[in-house]
Formats: structure tokens, C-alpha cells, sequence
């Protein structure tokens, strides 16, 4: 497992994008708008962050 992690945090609503999108964010740990969560830095993360580009911010360091 990866020792580093990212933060990332909700800036869009999902409503109104399909139910993908919005499993793609509780997967994620995010529950609602401007909520932050930290994760792991692994690909499988990271292709999660990319599906959902549009909702969220990665916040580095």
C-alpha cells in the first residue's frame, strides 16, 4: 500500500449526473458539497479522481 496520500474535496453538486458519477464520489468518502476527505495515492484513486474531474479538487501537500 501507498504511504502518501491526497485530499480531496467536493466543490459541484452531483445532482443532476448520473448515479455513476455520484457512486464514483461516496467511493470516494465524499458526502456533501465542500466536504474533504483524505485518500490514498494509488491508481485506482486516482482513476476515480479523473471519472469525477468536474465535481471535485485535489488539494496537494
Amino acid at each position: 500500500m501507498s504511504d502518501k496520500r491526497i485530499r480531496v474535496k467536493q466543490v459541484k453538486s452531483a445532482i443532476g449526473y448520473n448515479r455513476r458519477q455520484r457512486a464514483t464520489l461516496r467511493g470516494l468518502g465524499l458526502r456533501r458539497l465542500n466536504h474533504t476527505v483524505e485518500v490514498e495515492d494509488t491508481a485506482a484513486t486516482r482513476g476515480m479522481i479523473n471519472k469525477v474531474t468536474h465535481l471535485v479538487m485535489v488539494l496537494e501537500g
